[in-house]
């Protein structure tokens, strides 16, 4: 009898035993076939999770102060209206990879006081562009006239500061920047380019005032030609309808606080319809005399330098003809030179490389400028004329300095 209980007893903890590895069997298998589907019907699922993660710290980042709601609420101090809490934005997957470009003021250490000789164009831009992004209010008097402009050119030679003045935008105009790549509109899906264009004004809608960046803006929107790729005039198509089309304007007709800038050293081979979509155009061209003395004046602002050999008005002269860039590279060079000396000296005397003080380098001098390693054929050309004048003159001529203004307003 007591035979029959054991066995019995058997038979039900087998049963339990295996209606467990039964529940569990298909507890696992639900989840791993869950888990394909998932990722056969979503190929980038995972991509897109790291994404919007991504993205929602980035614009935790931006520490501009919001309304709750869409432009209706306005900022007390100014009066201004103000675009939704970062924190309540709600972002498709397309938006959350435009939002990776978004650039927070404190990533850019380069203000406006950071550039030298174009101060007419950053006050015309801040007039004009930031002013009427940022505080509309003032402009009321003017109606839609006195609006931001929907787009902005900043073209001339290379190394001339467009780029720079842009990132001093980015940094102190207080609206929403996003600096959109090439790689950024580039997909391998079809159609995809298109929607991350979408993405890239609805962002801008849901964070403006907002200024979109194009860098080179002649590689993404130039002239569509008849021998064109489709998918590349598709975008452009897309870029102009969502830039100026039907849906540029809030519902009540007051255009949207959305400024796309653009920089460029190839201004023809822009789209004409993306030039008359960008009114305000400012040629940044290579920097004339006091121009130069102040980009000079900026870059040396912390060199040391040999007072009693050394005459900044002079650099400035013989640097006619050079960007920027430019002069940035020839003080460069010229700043290495003290420091080439003084450590050939010290290996000559036998003594130990970290024993090296920095202190007792010299100060750049003038004739820094025009050594074997530094300056360039533009600086060696100009030196060598002024030294042929003052050998005439028993003074320093001014070199011929052609360029034009580097600061014009074309409408």
């Amino acid at each position: 009898m007591g035979d029959r209980r054991r066995a019995g007893s058997d038979y039900i903890w087998d049963l339990i035993i295996f209606l467990g590895m039964t529940g569990t069997a298909w507890f696992l298998t639900k989840n791993i076939v869950s888990s394909l589907q998932s990722t056969l019907a979503d190929p980038e699922k995972e991509k897109q999770e790291q994404a919007r993660i991504k993205a929602k710290a980035n614009l935790q980042r931006l520490q501009r102060p919001r309304g709750a709601d869409d432009g209706d609420e306005c900022d007390p101090s100014t009066g201004a209206p103000r675009g939704p809490r970062i924190e309540d934005l709600q972002l498709n997957e397309y938006e959350n990879m435009v939002a990776l470009e978004v650039v927070a003021p404190e990533d850019i250490p380069v203000g406006f006081d950071s550039i030298g000789g174009l101060d007419d164009i950053i006050e015309e831009v801040k007039e004009s562009v930031i002013y009427p992004l940022t505080m509309p209010h003032l402009y009321t008097q003017g109606g839609s006239l006195l609006s931001a402009p929907s787009g902005v050119l900043l073209y001339g030679p290379p190394g001339c500061g467009k780029t720079m003045l842009a990132k001093a935008v980015a940094h102190e105009s207080g609206a929403s920047f996003i600096n959109l790549h090439i790689s950024t509109l580039t997909e391998k899906w079809y159609g995809d380019s298109n929607k991350l264009v979408r993405a890239v004004f609805s962002l801008a809608r849901k964070l403006q005032p907002a200024i979109i960046f194009i860098d080179e803006i002649d590689a993404v929107l130039g002239t569509r030609r008849s021998g064109e790729h489709e998918a590349s005039g598709m975008v452009k198509a897309e870029f102009m309808t969502l830039w100026d089309g039907l849906t540029s304007a809030n519902a009540r007709g007051a255009p949207a606080r959305i400024c796309v800038l653009g920089a460029t050293n190839r201004i023809h081979d822009i789209d004409e319809a993306i030039l008359r979509r960008m009114p305000k155009k400012f040629p940044v061209s290579l920097p004339d005399k006091s121009q130069r003395l102040r980009i000079l004046q900026l870059i040396l602002q912390d060199t040391k330098t040999d007072p009693n050999n050394f005459n900044i008005e002079y650099i400035a002269r013989v640097t006619a003809g050079m960007s920027g860039s430019d002069i940035k590279e020839a003080c460069r060079d010229a700043a290495m030179i003290p420091v080439r000396e003084y450590i050939r000296e010290h290996k000559a005397s036998g003594s130990a490389m970290a024993s090296i003080d920095p202190k007792r380098v010299r100060g750049m001098r003038t004739e820094d400028f025009f050594g074997r390693k530094g300056g360039g054929q533009i600086l060696m050309k100009n030196h060598s004329q002024a030294k042929s004048a003052k050998s005439s003159s028993d003074e320093y001529e001014d070199v011929d300095d052609d360029e034009t203004p580097a600061v014009q307003q074309v409408a």
